[in-house]
Formats: C-alpha cells, sequence, structure tokens
C-alpha cells in the first residue's frame, strides 16, 4: 500500500453502483478508478497497480473469476468480490480463484470499508506479527518461532495439525479461506474429501483458543463457505 492516498480500481458494470462506491470511498480518501467491463479493468489494474481491486463477478464481457484468475497471473493486489450471487458455490469459486474477500448484495458502505481495511494491512504485512516473529490478536499471542500458544498469561497447548491449522490462519489473518483451500494446504491433496477435517478441528481450536467456543472472537466461520481468522 502506498504512503498517499490508496487506489482502488473498482470493475463493475453497473453505473449506480459504481457512482456509489466512486462517491464513498472518494469521501474516505481512497482514490477511485473505474471499469466497466472484464477486460478493461484487468487493463486498468496493470496501469494504475491499485492498492485493491473490487470487483463484480457478472460482467458484460467475461466471468470475474477470469478477471480473478487473470489478475493472480502477475499481481498479489487484494481482490474484494461485491456480487449478486449469494450461492455458496459462486463464493467458494471466487475465493479459491484468488480473491481476498467476497461481500453480497445490496451492501452497506460501512461493512465494506471495514473489510477493506483489513485487506489493506493483510497485503503490507502480518496485521499483527511483529519483527520477532510474535503474532496477536486480542489476548491471544503465538510465538511462531519457538511454536508456543497463549491465551492471555495461560500457554496453550496444540496438537501438531492444530497448529499447523492455526499458522494457516495466522499467514492469512483477515481473509476468508475455503473449506478446500485449508484441506489441501494443512492436509494434502490427497485429503480433499474429508471435508468434515476443518471443521472438526477448527472446534478444537476453538475449545483451547476462545473464552467462549460458541460466540467465537478470533476463528470465525464464513457459512458454507470456510473460516476467517479476525484481527
Amino acid at each position: 500500500m502506498t504512503n498517499t492516498n490508496p487506489v482502488i480500481v473498482v470493475i463493475e458494470d453497473d453505473p449506480a453502483i459504481r457512482l456509489f462506491l466512486r462517491t464513498g470511498l472518494s469521501a474516505h480518501d481512497f482514490k477511485v478508478f473505474e471499469a466497466d467491463r472484464g477486460r478493461q479493468g484487468i487493463i486498468e489494474a496493470g496501469v494504475r497497480k491499485p492498492d485493491l481491486i473490487i470487483l463484480d463477478l457478472g460482467l458484460p464481457d467475461m466471468d470475474g473469476v477470469a478477471v480473478i484468475k487473470a489478475i493472480r497471473e502477475w499481481s498479489t493486489m487484494p481482490i474484494i468480490i461485491l456480487s449478486a450471487r449469494s450461492t455458496e458455490q459462486y463464493k467458494i469459486d471466487a475465493l479459491d480463484a484468488g480473491a481476498d474477500d467476497y461481500l453480497t448484495k445490496p451492501f452497506g458502505l460501512g461493512e465494506l470499508l471495514a473489510r477493506i481495511r483489513v485487506a489493506l494491512r493483510h497485503s503490507v504485512s502480518s496485521p499483527a506479527q511483529d519483527q520477532n516473529g510474535i503474532f496477536t490478536t486480542g489476548a491471544l499471542k503465538v510465538d511462531l518461532l519457538k511454536r508456543q500458544v497463549a491465551v492471555g498469561d495461560n500457554e496453550v497447548h496444540l496438537t501438531p495439525i492444530q497448529y499447523r491449522l492455526l499458522c494457516l490462519l495466522i499467514k492469512n489473518a483477515g481473509k476468508v479461506l475455503t473449506h478446500q483451500y485449508i484441506l489441501k494446504e494443512v492436509w494434502g491433496p490427497s485429503y480433499k474429501d474429508n471435508s468434515h477435517y476443518p471443521r472438526i478441528y477448527m472446534s478444537q481450536l476453538r475449545q483451547k483458543l476462545e473464552t467462549d467456543p460458541t460466540q467465537p472472537q478470533y476463528l470465525l466461520t464464513e457459512s458454507g463457505v470456510g473460516y476467517r481468522l479476525k484481527v
């Protein structure tokens, strides 16, 4: 992210939504560029080198998932999806293609701004990890060099798989991770059909890390899609 006003490219074919985004984001000191077609959006992303992209999936000339894949060939800039497609599979496809977050239309500007802030922090570095490799969020503290986990003053003992899952979430703090992505990264490609594994191990982590596992503060569920470590 730059030291000046952050640059956002909006790829959206609806003029009313583009106007809403341009007005709202500009009022919060973002510099906004627009495209109403996928191919034009890819070009804008290449020319403007934005800090973040806001992308609609239902574009006239190409599917938004194809836009994500094209941009991911040369950039890791954060991509937030805004789409009327609310089914879980659309969200999963977009996130697996490389999107960082997904909001369903209609959406509130406040919620979008919050997601933008998280994505921009994540794009610079792990948002709460210091130079000594210590990650903190709330009362949760993880020393990634010593492989030590604590909640407040209490050290927490994790199994190797529980710790591997937590490290994956820390690496992608603030980002939604799909069940399939978690399975591939933690257990390996051969476990792709064991979709219950992330749910079981996330429940175990919550029992050890959350004050109230039924109302988690850190390990959040994105219904039908996956999980997010809140920072």
